[in-house]
């Protein structure tokens, strides 16, 4: 039988490992969850009572009314807090519980780390159960730790950097859920003037059913450092919906360049509210790279705060969504110094009624002449009812800027296909070149091995488009 147009082929990331849960939070959040977390990892009292603060917020605070429609999220059916192991940052493969390491080398993980990775973790459910960094790394003063191990080791650094200036613990309702509720993660602190030319790596699997995952990173990069460090998720689908909120804090320094990858392949049944947001120095230049391609909603705005003079944001996302998905995402940059540039560029594709939508902000303060801002967005629709949303948001309070705004949406029309089939080529094999060129910018900015996990991705096979 003929697949339909498009699709993601998610065997493997659709699998359930036979894993029995050492722990299992009630369903519903409150001060007894919040209080059992800290005490389960035995944080300091600053931490409990920033958690409890968040919850306190939290609690005051609607769920948003714009964007994706969140009506069917219950919060009051998830467990916060799930554990699946005894076993947390092993340093060795061998050292993990068979059946959720044998979950990681279905995934890759263990490949990718011998293969490209200068450090590698995995995160099974609401704990870290693989942290590694190589040698040669670690010698240069390098951290790179799970945050929850981070905080033992390095309680002045986390508590000057942990949702402080970049995401307040107030910033929104789900960042102060976060705030209340976060487990896991990543923390990485590189030293002025080391570059690590290696990437780092986190993977983040969601592997229970009617559960959160609310894992941390912070990212300190000194002045004249650099560092790329890639993110990846997954999750099977279940009936029951899923909610990832995690949160992610990076602090770019002056001269200083991080690279922050993220593939999200969450299962269809998830709500992806993430959230993330950069600060960057004088002459510093924060990159993202995004791919939002499995939950059944996401609402995710890479945001990036221009602090110092020169400073840089560079954005690059791309968006899939099939019958069922609405993918609400985008970036935004505030341009808070003078002679700050920013490149947004996202893509889409949405699929026999997939609702894909780019939302985006470029802020330029008066106080910030010489500004360069330029925001592109391209749309690739298939299918019967399938929508593209662009709404951009520009607001220049300074008469010296250089701002462009570009979109365009389009369709994989007949003349393209008849085209390529006159040259001896396939309809489908047409359909996935065409495809392939549409995401060719984001997967040429990834390391080889995830550029062919990513095409991989996309299974395409074709027997109409849009009229």
């Amino acid at each position: 039988m003929k697949k339909n147009v498009l699709e993601f082929d998610r065997s493997r990331y659709d699998f359930r490992a036979d894993v029995k849960e050492t722990f299992r939070a009630k369903c519903g959040i409150g001060e007894e969850v919040v209080r059992y977390i800290s005490k389960d990892k035995e944080e300091p009292e600053w931490m409990l009572q920033k958690r409890l603060q968040a919850l306190a917020l939290f609690q005051g605070m609607k769920i948003p009314a714009w964007g994706a429609n969140l009506s069917k999220l219950n919060l009051d059916e998830l467990s916060y807090y799930v554990k699946a192991s005894d076993v947390e940052n092993a340093s060795s493969w061998d050292e993990v519980p068979a059946e959720i390491k044998k979950t990681f080398e279905k995934l890759g993980i263990p490949e990718a780390e011998r293969k490209i990775l200068g450090g590698s973790g995995a995160q099974f459910e609401s704990a870290v159960v693989y942290h590694n960094l190589r040698k040669e790394i670690e010698a240069q003063g390098v951290i790179f730790e799970n945050m929850d191990i981070a905080l033992k080791k390095h309680p002045e650094l986390v508590q000057k950097y942990f949702m402080t200036k970049c995401v307040p613990i107030g910033y929104h309702k789900f960042a102060a859920l976060h705030a209340a509720v976060w487990s896991g993660g990543t923390f990485i602190y590189v030293p002025e003037g080391v570059k690590v030319t290696l990437p780092l790596q986190a993977y983040f699997r969601m592997n229970a059913q009617g559960m959160g995952q609310f894992e941390h990173t912070l990212i300190v990069a000194e002045k004249n450092s650099q560092i790329t460090y890639i993110e990846a998720c997954s999750a099977p689908r279940y009936s029951k919906n899923s909610l990832h909120a995690g949160c992610v804090e990076i602090y770019v320094g002056e001269g200083a360049r991080v690279r922050y990858v993220s593939i999200e392949n969450w299962s269809h049944n998830t709500y992806n509210l993430n959230t993330k947001l950069a600060i960057v120095e004088k002459d510093g230049i924060i990159e993202w790279i995004n791919g939002n391609l499995g939950s059944g909603v996401t609402m995710l705005y890479p945001s990036s705060i221009l602090k110092g003079e020169g400073a840089r944001a560079d954005f690059l996302g791309i968006a899939f969504a099939a019958p069922g998905q609405n993918q609400d995402t985008g970036s935004k940059v505030y341009h808070a110094a003078p002679r700050t540039s920013s490149t947004i560029k996202s893509k889409s594709i949405s699929k026999d009624g997939g609702i894909t939508t780019y939302r985006g902000l470029v802020k330029i303060s008066k106080r910030a002449p010489g500004c360069k801002s330029n925001v592109q967005c391209d749309a690739l629709m298939i299918g019967k009812g399938s929508k593209s949303n662009t709404i951009p948001y520009i607001q220049v309070a300074n008469n010296t800027a250089e701002v462009a705004h570009e979109a365009t949406v389009g369709k994989i029309g007949d003349e393209e296909i008849f085209y390529l089939m006159s040259r001896g080529i396939t309809k489908e094999d047409a359909i996935q070149m065409i495809v392939s060129g549409f995401i060719e910018p984001i997967a040429k900015e990834l390391p080889l091995e995830y550029a062919v996990e990513l095409n991989k991705l996309i299974q395409l096979e074709m027997e109409g488009s849009i009229g």
